[in-house]
C-alpha cells in the first residue's frame, strides 16, 4: 500500500499528486518492491532490511539517494503480554522526494513535533525525534507496570507475575539495543550534515535529538539495571511466600489431627476409663478434644511459629 503526502504550510498533508514529496510504503508487495529497486534504484538488501524488525539501524550513501534505517517502538497491545517490541523503518531521501518503507501500519506524523517543517531533511529529523519520544512514553508505561507487578509479587505464591517481570526485562534489552543503534545513526547524521544538506536550524535540532536520545538510553539502562538487580530478591519473595503458606497449612493440619487423635482413642472398642454411670462421657471427650486444640494454639503462639 502506498500513501502519498506533501509538506504544506509546515505540516504533512495527504496528496493525490503522483509527484508528491513523500511516499509511504506499508508492507509493500512484490510489484512495489520491484518499482523501488528497479526504478528508484533502492538497494534490495537495504529495502529488505527496512522490513526486518531484527535489523540494526544504519546510514548509507547511495549514488542517487540517502538510505537510513532507524528503530522505532511498535504500538503495544494487550495481546503482547507485557512484551514491548521494536520495528525497523526505512527512509530513502532523494533530491525531490522522501520514500518511507514500513512493515506494518503505524502513526508517523502525529504529535506536536510535526509543525513548521521546512524540508525533507527536517522531516527525517522529526521522525527520529518522534521515535525517541515514543520510547520515552513506553519506558514510563514499563516503569508503571513493573511497580504494579512488584506489589502483586509481595503476596503472590505463583510465578505468573514473576514471568511478566522477566518479559519486561527482555523488552528493555530490546529497547536498549534499538536506542543505542539509533544513537550511532544520529551521530553519523551530524558528521555528514553538510553532505545531507541540513540547515542551521536543523543542526540545532539535531543537537537536541542527540541529547534526548542519550537521556532516553540512560533512562532505559537504569530501568533495566533495577529490574535485573532485584529479580533474585523477587524470586526469593515468591519462594518465601510459598514456604509461609506451607508452614501455616502444616500447623493447621496439626491442630486438626490432635483433637482427632483424642476422639479416636476414646472411640476404640475398649472400656472407657470412666464409671459406667457417668452422666456425660460425650461432653467430657469433646472438652478434651477442644482443650487439645487450644493447647496447640497456645504452643503455636508462644513459640511464634
Amino acid at each position: 500500500m502506498v500513501r502519498k503526502l506533501r509538506i504544506s504550510d509546515g505540516k504533512v498533508a495527504d496528496s493525490d499528486d503522483a509527484n508528491s514529496q513523500i511516499h509511504v510504503y506499508v508492507g509493500p508487495d512484490e510489484t512495489e518492491k520491484r518499482y523501488l529497486v528497479d526504478v528508484l534504484k533502492v538497494d534490495e538488501h537495504t529495502l529488505n532490511s527496512s522490513l526486518d524488525p531484527d535489523e540494526l539501524a544504519r546510514l548509507e550513501f547511495e549514488p542517487e539517494h540517502l538510505a537510513l534505517i532507524f528503530k522505532r517502538p511498535k504500538n503495544y497491545s494487550s495481546e503482547d503480554n507485557y512484551l514491548f517490541k521494536v520495528a525497523s523503518t526505512g527512509l530513502f531521501l532523494f533530491k525531490d522526494r522522501l520514500v518511507i518503507v514500513m512493515a506494518e501500519e503505524a502513526p508517523l506524523f502525529e504529535g506536536r513535533q510535526f509543525v513548521k517543517i521546512q524540508s525533507l531533511q527536517d522531516l527525517i529529523l522529526r521522525l527520529i525525534y518522534r521515535s525517541i519520544f515514543h520510547y520515552e512514553e513506553h519506558l514510563k508505561v514499563i516503569n508503571m507496570i513493573s511497580s504494579q507487578l512488584e506489589q502483586e509479587i509481595n503476596t503472590a505464591m505463583e510465578n505468573k507475575h514473576l514471568l511478566n517481570l522477566f518479559t519486561l526485562e527482555k523488552s528493555l534489552v530490546y529497547y536498549l539495543n534499538a536506542i543505542n543503534s539509533n544513537g550511532r545513526v544520529i551521530d553519523r547524521l551530524k558528521t555528514n550534515a553538510a553532505k545531507i544538506g541540513f540547515s542551521p536550524e536543523s543542526l540545532e535540532f539535531l543537537d537536541d535529538i542527540i541529547i534526548e536520545n542519550s537521556q532516553c538510553f540512560e533512562q532505559a539502562s537504569i530501568y533495566s539495571q533495577v529490574l535485573s538487580s532485584l529479580m533474585d530478591a523477587r524470586v526469593s519473595v515468591v519462594s518465601n511466600n510459598l514456604n509461609v503458606l506451607m508452614k501455616t497449612l502444616t500447623l493447621v493440619m496439626i491442630a486438626i489431627m490432635v483433637p482427632t487423635l483424642v476422639v479416636s482413642i476414646f472411640s476404640m472398642n475398649v472400656s472407657l476409663p470412666l464409671p459406667h454411670d457417668h452422666p456425660a462421657p460425650f461432653w467430657l471427650i469433646t472438652a478434651l478434644a477442644l482443650g487439645s486444640t487450644v493447647l496447640v494454639g497456645l504452643i503455636w503462639r508462644y513459640k511464634k511459629l
